[in-house]
């Protein structure tokens, strides 16, 4: 990226905006205004947190039309989130090898935050990437980072991790999950390799070897190196796009560049017009599909993103007590297997139940998804941290596909 000046956003109470220069191996830091004199004449790539960014996948039929795909993706994925989705931006990837279409997530209050303040900088980003989709992969190792008080790890099939990094070793336990993870790379500043030591020690058993890297400052180098063979998502889609600006030049390059634009259109126009019409016929044979199989009996697909919006809402109208006490039972069940948890809060929205608890171990916590599973739930442990002799954490439990 010889012309692009490569910006990563603060991530912690502590820290600065850090930017990396075309050619130099060191990150600078400071206040925005000091990445955005060296922005000038400039592409500039952001990074963000990534732990504001939910990293996921869909299933949807193929198609060229990245309008359609904006429009079904928030629906593929609206019962896996907590939040509304009209306050979520959806950000959408290359398909992957196996069909599936990757989604980065985040909310638009953070989006406009973000944009903001660069704007107020003088930055016109050209990009927008989750920082945590740059951490190197690896066929065979789990990679972890850990910065101040964060751990992020990355196992070989891709999947990530963000805890606190008191919950190292939780989050190591979840990598070792994945069979391929034969080996742990640990990039970590001395400060905190120091106070990680002894957690990595205690699994170093586990793996057939372990390698530690010490970075000083910023891993802003480390991501620099990932990024051209990264395929991350630029949240910059949608409303979000950057507004493409006229480049001025001389009249003869535009009259000659005019002039092959349209004899290539008037050549190719009927058939690219026929091919983009079995194509549009095609994606919205899959959209009448999806939307009887959702809604039999109702026969014109008009509006469908609005009108299975109405129909969930009336099910969830219908259906609110009985969903919450069905949950409830289910979770009082589970927790007849794991008698030592204790639960604080827990909130019931959308038919899933959110709720605060604490357990003796991580092995608890494990026994208590397993419990719900069992009974057809999907439990999903969201956060794990060491509390008084035992583990506090967070649970997402709803209904299993």
């Amino acid at each position: 990226m010889p012309d692009s000046l490569l910006l990563r956003l603060p991530h912690g109470a502590q820290r600065q905006a850090c930017w990396l220069l075309p050619g130099e191996g060191a990150a600078h830091s400071g206040p925005l205004s000091g990445a955005a004199a060296h922005a000038a004449g400039r592409s500039v790539v952001v990074l963000v947190p990534g732990s504001d960014v939910l990293l996921t996948s869909a299933d949807l039929p193929p198609t060229r039309s990245g309008a359609k795909l904006q429009q079904l993706v928030p629906f593929a994925l609206e019962e896996q989130l907590a939040e509304d989705i009209d306050t979520l931006h959806f950000a959408i990837g290359k398909r992957l090898a196996s069909g599936r279409l990757p989604v980065a997530v985040v909310a638009r209050k953070r989006m406009s935050e973000w944009l903001e303040a660069l704007r107020a900088a003088g930055i016109e980003p050209a990009a927008l990437y989750a920082d945590s989709e740059l951490l190197p992969r690896n066929p065979a190792q789990a990679v972890a980072l850990l910065e101040d008080d964060t751990v992020t790890v990355r196992t070989p099939s891709g999947g990530y991790v963000g805890l606190s990094a008191e919950a190292l070793g939780e989050a190591l336990e979840l990598a070792l999950a994945d069979p391929a993870a034969r080996g742990l790379l640990v990039y970590a500043g001395e400060t905190e390799w120091q106070r990680a030591r002894a957690q990595v020690d205690a699994l170093r058993e586990r793996f057939e070897s372990v390698q530690v890297q010490q970075i000083a400052g910023d891993a802003l180098p480390l991501f620099a190196r990932a990024l051209p063979a990264a395929q991350a998502i630029n949240l910059l889609q949608g409303s979000y796009a950057p507004k493409r600006s006229t480049a001025s030049g001389s009249w003869r390059w535009a009259a000659m560049l005019l002039g092959v634009l349209v004899a290539l259109h008037l050549i190719g126009r009927v058939a690219e017009l026929v091919v983009l019409h079995r194509r549009e016929q095609a994606l919205d044979g899959a959209i009448t599909r999806v939307f009887h199989r959702a809604m039999p009996g109702e026969g014109d697909p008009y509006e469908a993103r609005r009108r299975m919006q109405e129909r969930l809402a009336e099910l969830r109208a219908r259906r609110g007590g009985g969903g919450f006490f069905t949950a409830l039972g289910a979770l009082a069940k589970a927790r007849a297997h794991v008698p030592q948890t204790r639960f604080e809060t827990l909130s019931f929205n959308r038919g899933a139940l959110d709720l605060r608890l604490t357990a003796p171990s991580i092995e608890a916590l494990n026994d208590l998804v397993q419990a719900l599973g069992q009974q057809g739930w999907k439990a999903r442990l969201t956060r794990a941290n060491p509390a008084h002799g035992g583990f506090r954490g967070s649970l997402h439990i709803s209904r299993g596909s």
